[in-house]
Order: structure tokens, then C-alpha cells, then sequence
């Protein structure tokens, strides 16, 4: 529609301004003004409507950068497609265009209302770095690997659930690069179905590992073909883990299992009784196998080269924590078995300690095998001693309340890395035993850092590059005390502080108030 104005110049020529606006059938066409002199050239066009500059996007992890422009946005619309630069994006791209209700058109040429998904040599330092522009009507998400382009649609899917995705460019990447959630599957049976959904929801806050801690006293519940006779009788399938593997991998999270040992074994125990380890007093110690008995270690071998067939990721938990022989006052005295073994194997002067860091060794050993890195709860690693735990084994930092449980620093000045799991903020144990409370995701929020690895108090930022990431850990302690349901209620908000956190672990931009109203909306 074209309304024209004339105004009287000077020699009697008629100015006219015509102003366009867009018709019914283009609701998204900027307002524009012309201006014209009857019998003359035309003159420079006026400037088009301005927008007001764009908001920075509102997200969970919120982005670390954007870069305001003005200009409509974008959002879903009929018609709208999302288009690939290179084939290896094609699951990206399915997944995208489906959560968003377009058409997925492959490797093509984007068009005004697409959504454009590439891999590109952007030359930042993180394979999960990204990029995300939104201009002229269409939205550009590009990265130098495929997580990233994932991460980039997961903004772009939380931007448009709180309406249209800010006009501009957003520059993103994590603090962290690990970033996870542990799952006690072992003690509670957990149904594929649930553990899917979760990992669903993972994704979408830019989780990138989850562990599955399947073997402990209660139960074993993963399908076995090596040793059948200590599988639970509710327990997974391979076929469904597969699934499950399958399914994560889409979304770009790693599966870390963990087959804790040489203690919390009471599961394979009970299918191979032998194993148990006796004190000097006939006395059965719950959960933990004679690491003097060749025997043992055999067992736990083929079950670690049975699953690292299945679970095919660069990562391990061996566990290592809480064996029995070692909380006890004198170890030598009760157990001389385990002494005398480990005096044969390292000298005269070696501990019962020493034999157990030995054992850690041995099976940090089977994993390298498999090309794996490993990691161990903290409590598995022991102050002096004639053996020393291997330096590529990863610190899994719990906590500081066991007996001589030793403070982050002396993990870190040795030059180990860590990931931090402080029982304080990130252990969701059902029932609450031994005083443990169901941490918050505002206690989260506002005050915890990667660098709280114990208690409240945070180490030296010397270590930052030290602390590889988080974990929030679920505990069946008293496995019944909730159902799956409740669990994934009861974790909902911490998991979405912590991303926050291990995305960006500075000052959050608003308040925990807001946060939890924004969850609501976008995650």
C-alpha cells in the first residue's frame, strides 16, 4: 500500500514522500520510506525501520557471549527448513528439524526462514565451541565438530521456547570439559526407558558424560556372557544398553561405567563365595574380595574386557574406595594374608596399602589396554606407601569424611587432574543416610564452584586447569525410599544449576528466583 504526501519546493517542483508498508500477505517486510522529485532522479532511499538491539538469549547454561544486532529474529514458521553444509551433521540436523517442527532438506542451499547447520575451521580451542548467528530471516549454527553444532541447536531450541530467537551472533563454549551425571543403577534397578529420558534431558542442558555405577553389594544389573552367575536378577540387557548407548551418542553424552573394586563387590562375591576376603579371625568382610587370591583379580579382568566391548568410550571408573581391609586400625594384623602377599610382591616394608594401589595399577593397566582413561574416588588413592597410584589415574574428589581421607591440595600439587563429585553439593542419596541432606539446586547455584572439590571451601584458582568438570551423583543407598519418578523430580533443579556452573562457573547473571522461573519456561 503506497500513501503519498506532496510538499511545494522551491520553482514550483512537488516533493513526494511515499511510504511503504508491507502488505497482508508479507507480515515480515521492514517498513521503509522513499522520497521522490517529480521529473528528477530518484534520491538516496531513507534509512529502513529500525529495530531496537536484540536481548541477550535466555538459556540454561546461559551463552558466554552475544553480540547484539538489530533485526527481526527468528523464529519456527511454515515453510522453514533445516539444511546441512556437510553430511556428517545429517543426525544434527533430523533431530533439529524435528523438535522444531521443520523439514529437514539435507545438503542444500538455506533459504530466508532456515536453519543452517555447518562445520567450519573457526580455529577456537574447544571441539564443543560454537557459533550461532541469527540474520536476514535465517540462523547460522557453525563449529569446528559435531558437539558443538549440537550444543548450538540446543540454544537455539531453548531460544525459541521462550519465544524468537535474538537477532545477532551468540560465541559459546563451556568452562568445563567434563560435565556429567551418575546414576547408582547398581542398588536400584533403574528401567532403560527412564535412563533414556534422562539422557534426553541431559542434552538439552549440555551434559556431555553420564555414568553408570552397575556393579556393587546389592546387585549386578548388567547382562553378563563371562560370569552369568553374578547378574541380578532385574538388571539390563545388552540390548538395551546398546540402546542406551546409541541414544547418548546421538547427543553427543559418553557413558562412563563403573565396576567398583576391590571392595563393594558383594554382588560378584555371591556368585563366586571364594572370593571373599576372611580376617585372621575367620570373619567375612562385606563387599570385598582377597586381592592375594590370583583368582579374584581374574574374575574382575574378564569383566572389565567383557564391558569394555560394550561401552566402547574414552573413559573408565574403576572405583578403588572403601575396601574393608583398609578401615580398620591395623591391616596388617587383621588380614597378614593380604600383608604377607603384599611383602612378596614389593618388599619388606610394603603395606597392605601398597598391595591395594598394586591392585588399582593392575587394573588401570586391563583398561589402557582398551585405550581407556581412568579415574578412581579419592579414597582409593593413599599417602606415602612403597607404591604409588599411577599419575594417569584421574582423581574422582568425594569427599573428606572418610578415615585419613587426604584434602584436594595434595592431589592437585602433585599434578594429578580431578573431577570433582563433592559430596556435599552433588550426592542425591536416597533416604539420606549418614547425615547426607538432598542437596538444592539453589545451594548449587549460589555457591558452588569446580573449585569447591571439598566442604564449602574453594581451593587456589592455580588449579582451575586441574579440575576437569562435575559430576552429580544419585545414590540407591536405601533404594525404595523414592521411586524413579521422585528421583527425576528431586534432580531436576540441580541439574540445571550445575550446568550452569560447569558451563560458566562465574557469577550467574541473575537470581536464583529468576533462573527457576526461566527453567520453567525453557528446559
Amino acid at each position: 500500500m503506497l500513501l503519498g504526501t506532496g510538499v511545494v519546493l522551491a520553482g514550483g517542483a512537488v516533493a513526494v514522500a511515499v511510504t511503504v508498508w508491507p502488505s497482508a500477505s508479507e507480515p515480515s517486510r521492514e517498513r521503509s520510506s522513499v522520497s521522490a522529485v517529480e521529473g528528477s532522479p530518484s534520491a538516496s532511499p531513507s534509512p529502513s525501520r529500525t529495530y531496537p538491539l536484540s536481548q541477550e538469549p535466555r538459556t540454561i547454561p546461559a551463552v558466554r557471549q552475544h553480540e547484539a544486532a538489530r533485526g527481526p529474529g527468528w523464529k519456527p514458521a511454515e515453510g522453514g527448513r533445516v539444511v546441512v553444509r556437510n553430511a556428517a551433521l545429517a543426525d544434527e540436523g533430523r533431530l533439529t528439524a524435528d523438535e522444531l517442527g521443520l523439514a529437514y532438506a539435507g545438503e542444500t542451499e538455506p533459504r530466508d526462514g532456515d536453519v543452517e547447520l555447518a562445520l567450519n575451521g573457526t580455529g577456537r580451542s574447544s571441539s564443543e565451541a560454537y557459533t550461532l548467528t541469527v540474520k536476514d530471516r535465517r540462523v547460522r549454527i557453525a563449529a569446528p565438530a559435531e558437539a558443538g553444532v549440537f550444543y548450538g541447536t540446543r540454544t537455539l531450541k531453548q531460544e525459541v521456547r521462550g519465544g524468537t530467537a535474538p537477532e545477532g551472533v551468540v560465541r559459546d563454549e563451556p568452562a568445563k570439559p567434563q560435565r556429567g551425571f551418575m546414576l547408582d543403577i547398581a542398588r536400584k534397578h533403574f528401567t532403560a526407558g527412564w535412563i533414556e529420558d534422562r539422557i534426553r534431558e541431559l542434552g538439552d542442558l549440555k551434559y556431555n558424560q553420564l555414568g553408570l555405577h552397575f556393579s556393587d553389594d546389592q546387585g549386578f544389573r548388567i547382562e553378563s556372557t563371562s560370569h552369568p552367575e553374578v547378574v541380578s536378577e532385574q538388571h539390563l540387557t545388552k540390548a538395551q544398553v546398546k540402546k542406551i548407548l546409541d541414544l547418548a551418542e546421538s547427543r553427543h553424552i559418553e557413558v562412563v561405567p563403573e565396576i567398583d573394586s576391590p571392595g563393594h563387590l558383594g554382588a560378584v562375591i555371591a556368585g563366586n563365595p571364594g572370593l571373599q576376603l576372611v580376617n585372621a579371625q575367620g570373619v567375612a568382610a562385606s563387599g570385598a574380595v582377597d586381592i592375594s587370591k590370583p583368582a579374584a583379580a581374574e574374575v574382575v579382568d574378564e569383566l572389565l574386557d567383557e564391558y569394555a566391548d560394550l561401552f566402547d568410550g574414552a573413559y573408565w571408573h574403576l572405583g578403588a574406595d572403601e575396601y574393608r581391609a583398609l578401615m580398620v586400625s591395623n591391616p596388617e594384623a587383621s588380614y597378614p594374608q593380604l600383608a604377607a602377599a603384599a611383602r612378596a610382591k614389593y618388599g619388606s616394608g610394603a603395606t597392605v596399602a601398597d598391595l591395594a594401589t598394586g591392585w588399582l595399577n593392575d587394573r588401570a593397566e586391563v583398561m589402557r589396554g582398551h585405550d581407556r582413561t581412568v579415574r578412581a574416588w579419592n579414597d582409593g588413592f593413599f599417602r606415602g606407601g612403597t607404591v604409588q597410584a599411577d599419575k594417569a589415574i584421574q582423581v574422582a574428589y568425594w569427599t573428606g569424611k572418610e578415615i585419613g581421607a587426604r584434602p584436594p591440595v595434595e592431589y592437585l600439587s602433585a599434578g594429578r587432574q580431578v573431577v570433582n563429585y563433592n559430596d556435599e553439593y552433588l550426592y542425591y542419596v536416597l533416604g539420606e543416610p549418614n547425615q547426607f541432606v538432598y542437596p538444592t539446586g539453589q545451594r548449587i547455584y549460589e555457591s558452588w564452584t569446580p573449585r569447591v572439590l571439598r566442604g564449602t571451601t574453594a581451593v587456589s584458582a592455580q588449579y582451575d586447569d586441574q579440575i576437569l568438570g562435575g559430576v552429580f551423583a544419585v545414590w540407591c543407598d536405601l533404594a525404595n525410599r523414592q521411586t524413579e519418578a521422585q528421583v527425576a523430580a528431586g534432580v531436576r533443579m540441580p541439574l540445571r544449576a550445575l550446568s550452569q556452573k560447569l558451563w560458566d562457573p562465574g557469577q550467574p547473571g541473575m537470581g536464583w528466583a529468576e533462573f527457576r522461573e526461566l527453567a520453567g519456561r525453557v528446559s
